[in-house]
């Protein structure tokens, strides 16, 4: 079990990125949470499996269709053993 903490930067508000991300989450069986900030980034945080995490970071690289993502920053956290995978506002 890892945990990442990541903000994508770029054209990422406004295009379904955090609804598209807490979808592939879900399919990858990721855990954590997905939000706007406002400095117009998004910020996630992913649980789980390390390939499934990787994969779920590797996605954020370049978004849903109508995103354009210029930056992923990831950070490893300590796991705090999340469940299910939240859009906050």
């Amino acid at each position: 079990m890892i945990r990442r903490h990541l903000v994508v930067s770029g054209w990422v508000q406004g295009v379904g990125f955090r609804w598209s991300v807490s979808r592939e989450a879900r399919r990858l069986g990721v855990r954590g949470w997905v939000r706007n900030r406002s400095d117009g980034t998004v910020e996630a945080v992913a649980e789980g499996p390390e390939d499934a995490v990787a994969a779920l970071v590797a996605w954020c690289r370049s978004g849903p269709g109508g995103a354009q993502v210029t930056g992923v920053d990831v950070t490893d956290e300590a796991p705090e053993g999340l469940s299910g995978f939240e859009i906050e506002p």
